[in-house]
């Protein structure tokens, strides 16, 4: 049998392309070279790259996603997707696989924009009989009425950009005279916001995905932030426990997994999804769906799936021939 050649693509051109690269790395460390050829393709603001084990760059001609190494043209069976954000999260890049027929790790781009709008993730959802927070959108430029808002989601409140990833440009606000100041701080990552009602309970962060031909929801991750909330400090910087499997009820347990799971199903996704709830009694609230989550060393999916007793090297084997089929 032939090896198949992977583009691990990574970067992307939001406040996570760190993260992205980071992630892209450990899929590149960790795939099972018996079976594929992999090949590190950067995909940055200035040039989309394949970068070789001498960290010698040659360039991506975006003609057909080739490249020629040493005169040797390099053709793509399949596309590993771990971009977060744009254009890897938000189907930008997706539909341009789909142009040129190459198959990758991702659901549709069209699925893929809708999860990455949180607002029209929510209201999908919501269509679904899943319960979410009470939210007030604004796009910038519209009339900020600070007593709608708060009359609408109450305090305290979180500010979020609509569209960004890795909980940049997110404010928890207490008081009213700091809601403009957050809104400045969200536009500044987005020309969509969203405003969400608090949420008081358990956070749990759930992975699900695809494997061995079958829908499966991973060992949960109860977040214990240090932070107001699970922000970039608190996801990066070891600001905050992250406790798996979650210490919630049995009950609890069922009614997540069962809605993790109707959402992944419902929304048609496709390889890894990450969704974020509170639980508030027994009842799960749905926050969003990272739909290409992290897979760092310190990233929740990766650790959920060893819980699960799946490596690293099985994990992204498998995403890799769930996309080939």
């Amino acid at each position: 049998m032939m090896k198949k050649n992977v583009a691990i693509i990574m970067g992307g051109h939001s406040s996570e392309v760190h993260i992205s690269l980071k992630s892209g790395e450990m899929v590149y460390n960790n795939i099972d070279r018996n079976l594929f050829n992999p090949y590190r393709v950067h995909i940055l603001n200035d040039k989309w790259v394949l970068v070789d084990e001498n960290e010698e760059e040659f360039p991506i001609n975006k003609h057909d996603f080739s490249a020629t190494l040493n005169g040797r043209k390099v053709i793509f069976d399949v596309v590993f997707n771990a971009i977060h954000g744009t254009p890897g999260e938000d189907g930008t890049i997706i539909a341009y696989f789909k142009l040129l027929g190459i198959k990758h790790t991702s659901a549709s781009f069209y699925l893929m924009a809708l999860t990455f709008n949180k607002r029209d993730c929510l209201s999908v959802a919501k269509s679904y009989g899943v319960k979410t927070a009470v939210s007030y959108y604004l796009n910038k430029g519209e009339t900020i009425n600070k007593k709608e808002i708060i009359d609408k989601v109450g305090l305290p409140c979180f500010v979020k950009p609509n569209n960004a990833g890795s909980s940049f440009g997110i404010s928890k606000v207490k008081e009213e005279h700091e809601l403009y100041a957050a809104i400045e701080k969200a536009f500044t990552e987005d020309t969509e916001i969203l405003i969400e009602s608090f949420l008081d309970g358990t956070e749990v962060s759930v992975g699900v995905l695809e494997y061995k031909n079958e829908v499966i929801v991973l060992p949960m991750t109860e977040i214990v932030s240090e932070n107001e909330f699970f922000d970039y400090e608190a996801k990066y910087l070891g600001k905050s426990q992250e406790i798996t499997p979650a210490r919630i009820s049995k009950i609890q347990h069922e009614n997540t997994e069962k809605i993790a799971k109707k959402l992944y199903l419902s929304l048609n996704m496709k390889g890894f999804t990450r969704s974020e709830f509170i639980l508030i009694g027994d009842e799960p609230y749905f926050l969003e769906m990272n739909t290409v989550p992290g897979l760092t060393q310190e990233s929740i999916f990766p650790q959920q799936a060893a819980k699960a007793g799946i490596s690293k090297k099985e994990l992204f084997t498998n995403a890799i021939e769930m996309a080939l089929k």
